[in-house]
């Protein structure tokens, strides 16, 4: 599987909001990215999804 890597590239996006509940482990990982990188707490969380969806085999998924 190829490496997950930040885009640190400024880009707008359309968007919608949504709320969403996350490990404290997790949100504290991501955080720490955003703190090293300068991206943003929400660019990384979609970055991390398309990354995954990008990479999921539904007949692994079941």
């Amino acid at each position: 599987m190829e490496k997950f890597i930040i885009d640190t590239k400024e880009r707008k996006m359309s968007s919608i909001s949504r709320t969403i509940r996350m490990k404290e482990e997790t949100f504290d990982r991501i955080n720490e990215i955003n703190r090293r990188t300068g991206v943003s707490f929400n660019r990384i969380v979609n970055q991390c999804i398309e990354y995954a969806l990008a990479h999921y085999d539904e007949q692994e998924g079941n």
